[in-house]
């Protein structure tokens, strides 16, 4: 019987583990100054990007390497998405919103490797850059426009009867930006990484039972490739959504009539 109960807790896993914070030396309460595994990656995540765009580019050649390429690919991108979406006038703000692709692009990548910790999947981080982004076009909003960023809330091509109940559901979906923003990218990296442990979990069956193993295992294997190959895709693809949302709120502080 106890052998029985033994099996059954080796078989037991739990996906949502790797998502939990916890401290990188001893066991003790984490506070706001304790050092954790999330810190640990977030620091890994700036010094890659320093590896970069500082010391990847800083030979500066006519003819680049394949660091500085990936490097001048990023800049252009970003720089054509800004100035495509907000103008000319919110080119001054590509600092910023490059930073912003470059910290999430990293952590989306640093994550997938073995034995990581996934920055990107915590509420917490991916709440602060929302709150940081909707806190700053707010500001902006007012400081460029004053009371005329309330126009962006007054749907002037309406008809007048209708123009105050679309204000409040403009007012209301302006104020949710934050949430979705913030949620959208984290619910995509934890559901992503939840779904491959459960793949590996059941990727060593063959060890447990050789005759239900013989198939589950070589299915569990497709579905760790498959599933990783889509995170790949998932990690670029979800800091661009980030980054052009980033871009139209920007677009709707400089230029906040409808």
């Amino acid at each position: 019987m106890t052998q029985v109960a033994t099996e059954a807790e080796g078989l037991s896993f739990h996906p949502m583990d790797q998502f939990v914070v916890k401290p990188l030396f001893g066991d003790g309460p984490i506070s706001w100054y304790t050092p954790t595994n999330a810190t640990l990656w977030m620091g890994l995540t700036l010094l890659a990007i320093v590896a970069l765009l500082v010391f990847g580019t800083r030979g500066r050649a006519i003819i680049p390497n394949r660091v500085q390429s990936i490097a001048e690919m990023l800049y252009g991108m970003i720089h054509k998405m800004v100035e495509d979406v907000t103008g000319k006038d919110g080119l001054k703000y590509f600092p910023f919103v490059m930073t912003l692709f470059c910290f999430i692009l990293f952590a989306n990548y640093l994550g997938l490797l073995p034995k990581s910790f996934s920055t990107t999947s915590q509420i917490a981080v991916t709440a602060v850059l929302a709150v940081m982004v909707f806190v700053g076009v707010t500001v902006l909003g007012f400081v460029k426009n004053g009371t005329h960023f309330l126009g962006l809330f007054w749907v002037k091509s309406a008809p007048l009867a209708l123009r105050p109940v679309l204000a409040v559901i403009e007012l209301i979906s302006y104020f949710v930006r934050p949430v979705s923003h913030s949620i959208r990218l984290a619910g995509n990296i934890m559901a992503g990484h939840a779904v491959m442990k459960v793949f590996a979990a059941f990727g060593a069956m063959l060890l447990i039972s050789p005759v239900i193993g013989i198939v589950v295992t070589p299915l569990s294997i497709l579905g760790i490739v498959g599933v990783y190959a889509l995170e790949i895709m998932v990690a670029i693809i979800q800091a661009y959504v980030f980054t052009i949302l980033t871009c139209v709120y920007l677009k709707d502080a400089l230029h906040p009539s409808h």
